[in-house]
């Protein structure tokens, strides 16, 4: 790992953390959409393509 000038043991309690995780951030409708549309045609390409072969 790299480092970054100071050991995980010495974060203050009331510092903002740098970096968050994918599940603690906000997502508007337009990523859900475009998320449910890639879900989509990759299930048309998994199940749909061997079943029209």
């Amino acid at each position: 790992m790299t480092d970054h000038g100071h050991a995980p043991a010495e974060h203050d309690e009331g510092e903002e953390p740098g970096r968050t995780t994918a599940p603690m951030q906000a997502f508007s409708m337009g990523q859900v959409t475009t998320g449910f549309l890639v879900l989509a045609v990759g299930l048309a390409v998994v199940f749909g393509l061997p079943l029209l072969l």
